[in-house]
């Protein structure tokens, strides 16, 4: 059972009570049976007590009885959702994170340099998986948040419409993310396909790809989404090691023209020519890569022990700071400033190219079936709650459910072809919405946590406790960076765009291949 700290256990200080806070101290890093919730920051929704006198649901032990009352509602339904464990839940991390997007990092490690490229990827993901951590003892605290949402509107002293605002967010930042899979996918087709006799190619394979993620989001529980995020992982995997051997094999990087740009050229540190935008624009197409804990709070609601949760996201950051900072630095190193593109998969020859991209096409399309899966599930729950839609399998339940995706990928496939900017408008939403979602949010859940603790007896060592607000201080003046700095700097992408007559036009037919 998940168990609450009292005053009289904080105020012990016997050796018991000692190897208790080193346990204690673990358990916060990475999960376990050992794990000791927190008192709440807001009080127990009234739809969740039990008024019965035998079995009143109190706000002192509401986050062991809320979690054992969703896990034995769900005995005997058709359709369960408290079923995933850590390595499932790891899965779709995985799924997540290890991702095309990795093959920008070459991109911004030539404007970043190698040495600062690579420390930034280990800072970078050190933050995501401290706030992630946050995050996670925030739903301990709260077993009846159900997405990101739910969150917003607890942060900001439950408030309605820091609800609603949260899900404008949520939602247009999940649509956007479907349209970039959109787009990525007919980049894909283009790229393998030479047939220009089809009329509009582009969009046909755009809307190709839009209807088989459609097919892909079908599974309505994470449970089975995760087995496919674990392939998708793994295809992901052997896409990204062959393009980082090939990128050392092959005898120069596409493009190569020794008498107009030079051999490549490896800058160890910050080149001189990275002015302020193409810095800041590269440091955070690399933040990008790792922000995504906007999801988390819907793949927690879906696991069956959320205390061990910190082995998955653990599982994840070191997969992610292993493999980013490999291939980034390694095809960086065999290609160079001149002759480097994003995604990495055109620094290639040819044949090269094609054989590793084509690996990566599970990624492209399960990414987006999982932030459609996330959508779905924001909508679905919320429309027919506490009906046998949910939990059985009825005629109207599929039906919704199929509409709700479909709607979310007929809106993606024309957002990626509507708006001739496409990629700089991401960056734009994505600095608008991650600086919450990533660092801000969190930073605050922190800062909400500790006041609690502290009005319970549940103090820290003054040490501790002056580094840890120290620390989400910096995480809150990183997402104020990202909000300002970032928003200016992609904008300035979109002008710089338009400059350089490089806008394609809406529904254009013209090949976006690499």
């Amino acid at each position: 059972m998940l168990t609450m700290a009292s005053k009289e256990e904080v105020a012990d200080e016997s050796p018991v009570r000692a190897n208790q806070k080193r346990s204690s101290l673990w358990a916060s890093m990475f999960g376990g049976t050992n794990v000791a919730v927190g008192p709440r920051i807001a009080p127990l929704p009234d739809h969740l007590r039990d008024t019965s006198s035998s079995a009143t649901v109190s706000d002192d032990d509401s986050a062991a009885a809320i979690l054992s009352k969703q896990i034995a509602s769900e005995e005997g339904n058709a359709i369960q959702y408290r079923t995933c464990s850590w390595q499932k839940t790891a899965g779709l991390l995985f799924s997540e994170y290890i991702v095309l997007s990795m093959m920008s990092f070459p991109w911004s490690y030539s404007y970043l340099g190698l040495v600062p490229g690579l420390i930034l990827t280990v800072v970078v993901a050190a933050l995501v998986l401290y706030t992630s951590l946050t995050l996670w003892e925030f739903c301990l605290r709260h077993p009846e948040v159900r997405d990101i949402c739910d969150i917003g509107q607890m942060l900001f002293w439950n408030k309605r419409w820091a609800w609603y605002w949260t899900a404008v967010m949520f939602l247009l930042n999940n649509t956007f993310i479907q349209a970039l899979h959109v787009f990525v996918g007919a980049q894909y087709l283009n790229t393998m396909t030479a047939a220009d006799s089809i009329a509009c190619r582009t969009v046909m394979f755009a809307g190709v790809v839009a209807l088989v993620s459609w097919f892909g989001s079908l599974p309505r529980t994470f449970d089975m989404l995760s087995k496919l995020g674990a392939g998708s992982a793994a295809f992901t995997f052997v896409s990204v090691i062959l393009a980082t051997a090939f990128a050392g094999i092959q005898d120069n990087p596409a493009g190569y023209d020794p008498d107009t740009l030079g051999e490549p050229i490896v800058s160890v540190w910050t080149p001189k020519s990275t002015t302020l935008v193409t810095g800041m624009a590269a440091f955070m197409n690399m933040s990008y890569s790792f922000i995504g804990q906007m999801t988390l709070p819907s793949f927690i609601a879906e696991m069956r022990d959320p205390r061990e949760f910190p082995k998955s996201v653990w599982a994840c950051a070191v997969a992610q700071i292993v493999m980013f900072s490999i291939v980034g630095s390694v095809i960086y190193a065999y290609t160079g400033n001149q002759y480097m593109v994003t995604p990495a998969f055109g620094t290639l020859t040819d044949v090269y190219k094609k054989v590793s991209y084509s690996f990566m096409i599970p990624t492209i399309i399960f990414v987006g079936c999982l932030y459609a899966s996330v959508t779905g599930r924001f909508l679905f729950f919320r429309w027919f709650q506490n009906t046998r839609h949910v939990t059985d399998h009825t005629v109207l339940g599929w039906a919704s459910w199929g509409g709700i995706l479909m709607g979310s990928w007929i809106l993606s496939f024309i957002i990626a072809e509507v708006i001739p900017f496409f990629s700089s408008l991401l960056s734009v939403m994505s600095s608008l919405f991650n600086c919450w979602f990533g660092f801000m949010f969190w930073a605050l859940a922190y800062f909400r946590m500790r006041r609690v603790d502290v009005n319970v007896g549940r103090t820290r060592p003054v040490v501790g406790d002056y580094l840890s607000m120290a620390l989400n201080l910096i995480i809150m003046l990183t997402g104020a960076m990202y909000l300002t700095l970032g928003t200016y700097v992609s904008v300035q992408g979109i002008i710089d765009a338009f400059d350089a007559g490089t806008v394609p036009g809406v529904f254009s037919c013209a090949s976006n291949g690499i």
